[in-house]
């Protein structure tokens, strides 16, 4: 810090430290917002029981909210009784914090406000661009015992260029975009009382009776699920009344930012330009099979730099990548499938507006984008991959959980009720038929579909659960929040 002495003097460098930990001093963050999102409980859970030897590392996309949850952790740990001044909160997007570096910053800390009795919380946002966190890290998880602590960033960074020294010594949690339940939830809309469902797979015990009655309580959802795919599920853009200014702000704050800003900053890329249309071009094509010749070819790009950019968009988590159903090197040169992010992402982009609803082809792609981060946000923490299927005549399955070798189909189909026909599901019946698979999820449009379907094929049969799609992303986001993981 000698070189900062002579810039800023270390009463000047805590005072700005100061700013972020109002409680040093009997203050709190004000206007933090009441309601918690399901990641809440993960984190707080941490922070009495951490695994021995492991920090935290807090996954997403920007402004998905995770500076919020640390807030409210920090709120929730001072209502606990922990010492004020044995808590930290730093973000190393603030440049002087940022250059002064790690044991810099924790060395300030303890000179102004000696610790107290009792374990130490340090909450560090976008941890990845401070100078030799990975060794910092390191040795504060080895030997500073007492010590706790959890971090920000973008997880690809973090993981592949401390993987050496980071391998045990983190446990991660991803945090999506809100859910159906959450954009609810923070929008403090009246909902239908629909009753409490654990796993989409209680369904399948239900009469017609509960799936008549259910589906027609549900209906008013309709129209608010219309709603979240337009304006998505980042907080900011959520509370934002106005559906064309959400979408401004989605473009702007977070899309922009993190190609024109975090690209450059993180991964050194030059060819902003070149990345922009790639994103354009998946925006175009969201929930799509990728193909690279034809991606390359509309754009002029070689196929190693359209990878890069692929991996780099995957890493800042605008782009979830699935790899068809299979083993072998022939999965990994197949043609991956591209889903989004949010799926207000691609209409945003795209200056689409309210035109989304008057497009079926984009509407189905949009609730299909939605409806994956949905189960994939749900059953992640279970060690479930997913891939998507495609057979002869392609036939398809848009995606497929597996969880120890029991494998759980959907399809999406948010179209009229003849396109969910039978006829319409040959991939998802010959899926279920080959692999001995006795349970399939159909993701529907029209409420009168909600019920379970026999099928049979060659003396296997299967049970397939039609569900409308707004009652699926609902109880698959409330359950998350509600109850402990399980499969669907």
């Amino acid at each position: 810090m000698i070189f900062f002495s002579v810039i800023v003097s270390k009463a000047e460098l805590f005072a700005v430290l100061r700013q972020y930990n109002p409680w040093w001093s009997g203050g709190r963050f004000p206007d933090l917002p009441v309601w918690r999102r399901a990641a809440f409980r993960e984190i707080a859970a941490w922070t009495e029981n951490p695994p021995a030897g492991r920090a935290l590392l807090l996954t997403g996309a920007r402004q998905v909210g995770k500076t919020t949850l640390f807030l409210q952790i920090i709120d929730d740990l001072l209502d606990r009784g922990v010492a004020p001044t044995n808590i930290l909160y730093a973000t190393f997007d603030h440049p002087l914090l940022k250059l002064i570096g790690l044991d810099a910053l924790v060395k300030l800390w303890r000179e102004f406000e000696p610790a107290q009795d009792g374990p130490e919380y340090l909450f560090l946002d976008e941890i990845q661009v401070a100078k030799d966190w990975q060794v910092w890290l390191k040795h504060q998880v080895d030997f500073e015992k007492r010590r706790r602590i959890a971090v920000t960033g973008s997880a690809t960074p973090l993981v592949a260029e401390g993987q050496e020294s980071g391998v045990g010594r983190w446990q991660t949690i991803r945090l999506a975009t809100l859910s159906f339940f959450e954009y609810l939830q923070i929008r403090k809309l009246a909902v239908p009382q629909l009753p409490a469902v654990n796993s989409l797979r209680e369904l399948f015990a239900w009469d017609a009776t509960q799936f008549a009655r259910w589906g027609e309580e549900g209906r008013p959802l309709v129209g608010l699920f219309h709603e979240y795919l337009l304006r998505g599920g980042f907080p900011q853009s959520a509370l934002v009344e106005s559906i064309p200014l959400a979408q401004k702000l989605l473009r702007e704050d977070i899309v922009d930012k993190v190609l024109k800003r975090d690209m450059t900053a993180l991964f050194g890329v030059r060819r902003v330009l070149e990345l922009e249309q790639v994103f354009l071009y998946l925006c175009l094509h969201d929930g799509e099979l990728l193909s690279f010749p034809d991606l390359c070819s509309s754009l002029e790009l070689q196929r190693p730099t359209v990878g890069n950019f692929i991996e780099l968009l995957e890493s800042t988590h605008l782009i979830h990548r699935l790899l068809p159903f299979g083993y072998g090197k022939q999965v990994l040169r197949a043609r991956p499938k591209i889903y989004l992010a949010d799926a207000a992402i691609a209409p945003a982009v795209l200056l689409k507006g309210k035109g989304l609803l008057e497009d079926p082809d984009a509407l189905g792609r949009a609730v299909e984008t939605a409806f994956f981060k949905h189960v994939f946000t749900r059953y992640y923490t279970r060690s479930i991959g997913f891939s998507y299927w495609r057979g002869k005549h392609d036939r398809e399955v848009d995606i497929i959980a597996d969880l120890d070798g029991r494998l759980v189909p959907f399809v999406v189909k948010y179209r009229a009720p003849q396109h969910a026909g039978l006829g319409d599901l040959k991939g998802m019946v010959q899926f279920c038929a080959e692999r001995r698979v006795d349970r399939g999820y159909v993701i529907t449009r029209e409420l009168s579909a909600f019920q379970v379907v026999e099928v049979d094929r060659d003396g296997a049969r299967a049970s397939l659960l039609k569900i409308p799609a707004p009652l699926a992303c609902y109880w698959l986001g409330r359950s998350e929040l509600e109850s402990a993981n399980r499969v669907p």
